[in-house]
């Protein structure tokens, strides 16, 4: 190997360590719920993952997925348009798009994989994308892999003056124009301006693309995420989300909208025709996911009184999250070694939960990012509030609560 490739790696792993912002991996020992065993700290509250409705470990969906292994065996071991398509497929695409309203719904390797290949597979030379600033990594990704002649715009987050500015600058051209947004943007957990980027879109002749990733199974009276929160249900064009948050927290992502559309990802979309299909346990328990979120609405109701609750609590202390109406409870901290150092001092009284900081978000910007599942009890939730009560060190609640402002 090259010694100045070594040098340079080693390099940059004790700049990160210097600078508080070198990060290790939890190793668990056993499924991840409202607890789980971490190697070496024993059972540890889990307030970290996106398993919002608490179905990741359901008795259902585990019996789905193990069903599936039985029949179908591990893994697809191709990519769809060779020997990956099964009926399990099929079944899971045909209830995303009911339960989306929409015509029709394919699934990809990962929710990355979906907006890696949506945009790329949509857009040609001539076209532009207006996207927001604080888009998910994954947007920004794919956006890149465009080709060379689409035209990136990015607008200042969730400002409709730069928005509409942009796109007036823009008119008359030969393309298409697409507007690109996360539903709830899952640093600061604030919601697309979703009624009034509509208004824009249809204006302005504009395709819509909503990645509701942390919207679907949140929001909404039953869980459709973002537009049914807005009641717009049918004013999204294209939706990108994942399979690994409320549906049952395995590996998948999918992109939905027009049969049009969803043929074209079909044919053109590389991450989906140079992929492995998802396996097919994994489909049968993402679609036992979905059907007991379309059983049982009343799941969201009771996720968004216990997310209440737990910012409630949060305030008395003197520690302000930004405000918010999703699952996502960021509280800013300022510097990343801050965050990581207070996580870490969570963790060790028996909470885990993660501080984010440069580059996830811009440094100064560091946060907690708390995370309440249906799996929560509310003895659960008082629990990780007593440990933040005697963790969270009372004279930096000042400053932290002024961070946020």
């Amino acid at each position: 190997m090259s010694q100045k490739f070594f040098d340079r790696c080693e390099q940059g792993l004790a700049d990160l360590m210097r600078e508080g912002r070198y990060k290790t991996l939890k190793i668990f020992e056993g499924p991840v719920g409202a607890t789980a065993p971490i190697e070496g700290l024993g059972d540890t509250l889990i307030f970290c993952a996106n398993d919002y409705l608490g179905l990741a470990n359901h008795p259902e969906v585990v019996a789905a997925a193990r069903a599936a292994l039985e029949a179908f065996g591990a893994g697809t071991a191709s990519a769809r348009f060779i020997c990956g398509s099964t009926v399990a497929h099929r079944e899971l695409e045909t209830a995303l798009a009911r339960f989306l309203k929409v015509e029709a719904a394919l699934t990809y390797s990962s929710a990355f994989a979906a907006n890696n290949g949506v945009y790329p597979a949509l857009s040609k030379p001539g076209d532009v994308i207006f996207s927001d600033e604080l888009n998910h990594a994954s947007i920004i990704d794919g956006l890149r892999l465009c080709h060379r002649e689409v035209k990136r715009e990015i607008y200042k987050h969730s400002d409709m003056a730069d928005l509409e500015a942009r796109l007036k600058a823009h008119q008359g051209i030969s393309g298409c124009r697409f507007i690109v947004s996360d539903g709830v943007f899952s640093m600061e957990g604030d919601l697309v301006k979703l009624d009034r980027i509509v208004a824009l879109a249809r204006a302005h002749d504009a395709v819509l693309i909503i990645d509701d990733a942390h919207g679907l199974g949140v929001l909404g009276e039953t869980g459709r995420g973002i537009a049914e929160h807005y009641g717009l249900m049918d004013k999204v064009d294209v939706y990108t989300g994942t399979l690994g948050k409320t549906l049952g927290g395995i590996s998948g992502g999918f992109a939905a909208g027009p049969a049009t559309v969803v043929d074209s990802l079909l044919q053109f979309s590389r991450p989906h025709i140079f992929s492995n299909a998802i396996p097919v346990s994994s489909a049968r328990a993402s679609l036992a996911a979905l059907r007991i979120i379309e059983r049982q609405p009343q799941m969201v109701g009771d996720l968004r009184e216990k997310v209440g609750y737990m910012r409630g609590r949060l305030k008395a202390m003197g520690i302000q999250p930004i405000e918010g109406e999703s699952g996502i409870i960021p509280v800013l901290v300022g510097e990343t070694h801050a965050a990581i150092d207070l996580a870490q001092r969570l963790l060790q009284e028996g909470l885990y939960v993660v501080g984010f900081g440069f580059p996830v978000v811009p440094e100064g910007t560091a946060r907690l990012r708390i995370q309440v599942s249906g799996a929560h009890t509310r003895a659960d939730i008082d629990r990780a509030l007593a440990i933040i009560e005697r963790a969270w060190p009372r004279e930096d609640r000042g400053k932290r609560v002024a961070a946020g402002e």
